[in-house]
């Protein structure tokens, strides 16, 4: 049965109040411009409130329950599903655009996909593992992380390993914090830290190099290409139940897989759109992983816990 907001009628406002993430509403991510070519049709304001990461997102929103200020939120992604619907603060919805990537969740919308990876210099590093299994057995690698306590790439790195190694991954983590020079809170201070060659490689997505050869002309970063297969993210955004502006909610939904909206994310959020528009020059020069590793959302939220706790038990 469609779940039907609490305020469904009563819609008082014209500002679409969006939570998300920081480098999404910042100058240089793709807020701005999708800002204003959804604000060309829809006779509203839209405003970003910005947190770190998914994680506080989340957090954000369970702290502030029903009485939240925001109609949509946008940047949580696939590992977080199922946990922010069990808080029922999110309505059901029936968008199904065509997508490029299998979805079938009802509460959540996708707006992009990527794939972790580990980025290296190709001037500085000129034999790269070709698999997660050879750079947990090289001993001539340092690399750079995220927490998965703290960081989207980080939980990423965790689920990467489990999915990989399911039983073993204790194993493979006491090997792999053996090359590992340090875990950052986010993604932005490890990649500051790589670009200042203080390791060899930095996990982050198979995208990334697309952003030196969009705005530097650069085409010394590679990302590693692994045979087992390299982890994915979805993106996606939902409608809380508390929406005063729940049409307007659903308008900007059915926006997301638009040209307009479509078009920024691979310029500005540098990750892979979820339906078929022309990608950057920038894209043809990536790998695009062919074997994408996914767990269930489900699965993430019963175990998520444990596999930290199995993962803190080995660092060094």
């Amino acid at each position: 049965m469609l779940l039907v907001p609490n305020l469904l009628f009563a819609e008082t406002s014209k500002i679409l109040t969006i939570y998300t993430y920081d480098s999404f509403a910042a100058e240089w991510g793709p807020g701005p411009a999708i800002k204003i070519a959804f604000e060309k049709d829809c006779e509203c304001n839209v405003e970003f409130v910005a947190t770190s990461n998914a994680a506080t997102l989340l957090a954000k929103i369970q702290l502030e329950g029903s009485l939240s200020n925001a109609d949509i939120v946008l940047g949580l992604d696939q590992n977080f599903i199922a946990e922010a619907s069990a808080t029922e603060l999110f309505i059901e919805h029936q968008i199904k655009p065509s997508l490029n990537i299998t979805w079938e969740d009802n509460f959540f919308t996708p707006y992009d996909y990527g794939f972790f990876s580990f980025i290296y210099d190709k001037t500085k590093l000129i034999k790269p593992p070709k698999s997660m299994a050879e750079l947990i057995e090289r001993d001539d690698i340092k690399i750079i992380v995220q927490d998965p306590r703290t960081s989207t790439p980080g939980l990423g790195l965790l689920l990467w390993i489990k999915s990989l190694y399911g039983s073993d991954a204790a194993k493979i983590w006491k090997k792999l914090n053996l090359k590992i020079l340090t875990y950052t809170p986010g993604w932005s201070e490890a990649y500051g830290m790589f670009l200042k060659n203080e390791a060899d490689m930095v996990l982050s997505y198979t995208t990334s190099p697309a952003y030196h050869l969009m705005y530097e002309n650069e085409s010394k970063y590679k990302s590693a290409s692994f045979s087992e297969g390299h982890y994915m993210q979805i993106e996606v955004a939902g409608i809380l139940r508390s929406s005063k502006n729940y049409k307007l909610a659903q308008k900007f939904m059915n926006f997301i897989s638009s040209k307009e909206f479509q078009i920024e994310i691979p310029k500005k959020n540098i990750m892979y759109p979820i339906v078929n528009i022309d990608l950057p020059v920038a894209y043809q020069a990536l790998t695009k992983p062919t074997n994408g590793l996914i767990l269930s959302s489900g699965m993430v939220t019963k175990f998520k816990k444990d596999w930290i706790n199995e993962w803190l038990n080995h660092l060094q």
